[in-house]
């Protein structure tokens, strides 16, 4: 039962503080990696890949993903009812008060100053998850994963080509996971 409530909790401070949507959610989901034995710093980053390629919110994909991996279907259900509360309450907040807050100056002020450190935990986040993905940690060495550093620099080489850009990104997804499937075995 006190897993059910440290789920919770700590799913609502990430519904919470992470101000940008899902990738926001990354650095609070690592962090997470560190102080429970919840999920492993390479289940995050397949996390993140199954997150990506299902529809829904990527924040809220992982929140559930992270759950069910801990506790089940129970657990996919208290994590991501921790992860959207604080927006709802937020959203009610906001709509109570929204002429007051469109034009305080206060108010923009805040979100000017947001954006930045928005842009800087995503960034934090997309280098730990690239450092995880593509690299195998051996003591204090990192050892490059060759077949995926070939498959992403192919794969952007090729959205490079004006014809292909056109191409659906679930074509991209898929073709993607085949090549993984072919270089894994």
């Amino acid at each position: 039962m006190m897993t059910v409530l440290i789920m919770f909790w700590e799913f609502f401070k990430i519904g919470l503080f992470s101000v940008g949507g899902g990738p926001a959610t990354l650095p609070y989901l690592m962090d997470l990696t560190e102080k429970f034995d919840w999920f492993t710093m390479k289940e995050l980053t397949d996390m993140i890949a199954i997150s990506e390629s299902t529809p829904g919110p990527l924040g809220v994909n992982m929140a559930t993903y992270a759950g069910f991996t801990t506790l089940g279907i129970f657990g996919g259900l208290v994590s991501t009812i921790g992860l959207i509360v604080p927006s709802i309450i937020v959203i009610i907040l906001v709509a109570k008060f929204l002429a007051n807050f469109s034009k305080n100056k206060y108010v923009k002020a805040v979100f000017w100053g947001l954006r930045p450190a928005v842009t800087a935990l995503i960034a934090v986040a997309v280098l730990q998850v690239w450092k995880a993905s593509l690299f195998t940690v051996e003591g204090s060495s990192y050892i490059p994963e060759w077949g995926p550093i070939i498959l992403g620099v192919a794969a952007f080489g090729l959205m490079q080509i004006p014809k292909l850009k056109k191409g659906h990104p679930v074509w991209w997804l898929l073709a993607a996971a085949a090549v993984g499937m072919l270089l894994r075995f």
